[in-house]
């Protein structure tokens, strides 16, 4: 039986130092040592961005168990701030360092450990499929989506899917995440006219009608929460006019707010809710304000049930802790599965995810494994 250390491919491909969108051999790494245990491997490419798409199995007969993650990381930042190299996979009392430690190269190391074992030691009456992208950071234009649309192409399926994200706000096995929220940016921008400030007769000054606006915004109570969500929440995250001189009113002013909603509201619902409030102060003012609305993805749920179950099970056995079912967090690539098969989370503790000293408990990469390894068992049977 073939028996790989996912502690070590972990390190592996931390040493690939693939800062999002560059592959910088981390995707190799995993296609020569999954075609290697008998995996059907593809390389999907889309604007530049490398994917990989590997399946045990035959895709047309038994149900098929999907695993999604990505090897791309985010920027380092200030190197002067590390005490490791962010891509040397150093190990400090227990602990290995480097970027993308966390999020999320232990947990695809993870999988594919426990899935090559599993599938050598009693392969299974179905499919195993490993699908990671390497953009997930980013725009996440490319990656995931890309895979999804190769799949509907090729005429391949998932009947469930495992995300691996961090998913442990502290200690390892204490939560899954069975939704994600949605997230909304707008982009707003007044537009006056320009003028001495000693004359604000002659001009007309977009400040406070966007201070308006925004004011409108944060006093709105979106919703209560629902059933698996808790409220909804709205943030300005920027306003900028640049105006470098006293007595001049600016022509245009900037905005920018983040709004994460739960399931009583749609991306379209909130826009339309956006763009009737910043027409009313509009009119009210006189001053022009237009907004670019980005929806980076719709809030979701997959109702506790048999899925959720079988992961809490096998969390439970391997850690002794109850899992919470949770909705909370950012967005995840588990925003896109959603629409071909049922997809539940479940991942590391994420404390130390984009920071300084990126790191990871080296006992969490060994018992995520056998997690992931005795959720493919129970699946199959």
């Amino acid at each position: 039986m073939a028996k790989i250390d996912p502690v070590e491919l972990t390190a592996s491909l931390i040493r690939c130092p693939s800062v999002t969108p560059k592959e910088a051999g981390a995707l190799s790494l995993l296609e020569d040592l999954l075609s290697k245990q008998g995996f059907t491997c593809t390389r999907i490419k889309r604007e530049g961005i490398d994917n990989l798409f590997a399946r045990w199995g035959d895709r047309l007969n038994g149900r098929s168990f999907g695993f999604n993650g990505h090897t791309d990381v985010v920027p380092v930042g200030d190197l002067t701030k590390w005490t490791v190299d962010p891509f040397g996979a150093e190990v400090k009392g227990g602990f290995l360092y480097g970027r993308g430690a966390v999020d999320m190269k232990s947990g695809v190391a993870a999988f594919v450990a426990a899935a090559v074992e599993f599938v050598n030691d009693t392969p299974p009456d179905g499919s195993v499929v490993i699908a990671i992208t390497g953009d997930e950071e980013g725009d996440a234009d490319h990656g995931t989506t890309a895979i999804l649309d190769w799949m509907r192409q090729s005429g391949e399926r998932l009947d469930h899917c495992l995300v691996g994200e961090p998913t442990c706000p502290d200690n390892f096995g204490e939560m899954i995440k069975i939704g994600r929220r949605g997230s909304l940016t707008a982009f707003v921008t007044a537009t006056g006219v320009q003028g001495h400030s000693a004359y604000p007769d002659r001009a007309k000054n977009p400040l406070p009608a966007l201070v308006q606006l925004m004011d409108v915004f944060c006093q709105h109570k979106l919703d209560d929460g629902t059933e698996h969500f808790g409220q909804s929440t709205l943030a300005i995250t920027t306003i900028d006019t640049a105006n470098t001189a006293n007595n001049v009113i600016p022509a245009q002013t900037k905005a920018t707010i983040n709004i994460r909603f739960n399931d009583a509201h749609s991306g379209e619902s909130l826009s339309n809710w956006l763009q009737q409030e910043a027409q009313n102060v509009s009119k009210q003012t006189g001053v022009d304000i237009s907004l670019k609305i980005k929806i980076s993805g719709e809030s979701f749920i997959t109702p506790p049930g048999d899925l959720s179950a079988l992961i809490t099970k096998a969390v439970h056995l391997v850690t002794g802790q109850a899992p919470q079912l949770s909705t909370s967090g950012g967005t995840s690539d588990a925003r896109f599965i959603m629409d071909i098969c049922p997809v539940v989370e479940f991942g590391l503790v994420g404390k130390t995810m984009h920071s300084v000293d990126e790191r990871v408990e080296i006992s969490q990469i060994h018992q995520l494994k056998l997690v992931y390894r005795r959720i493919l068992q129970d699946y199959f049977g």
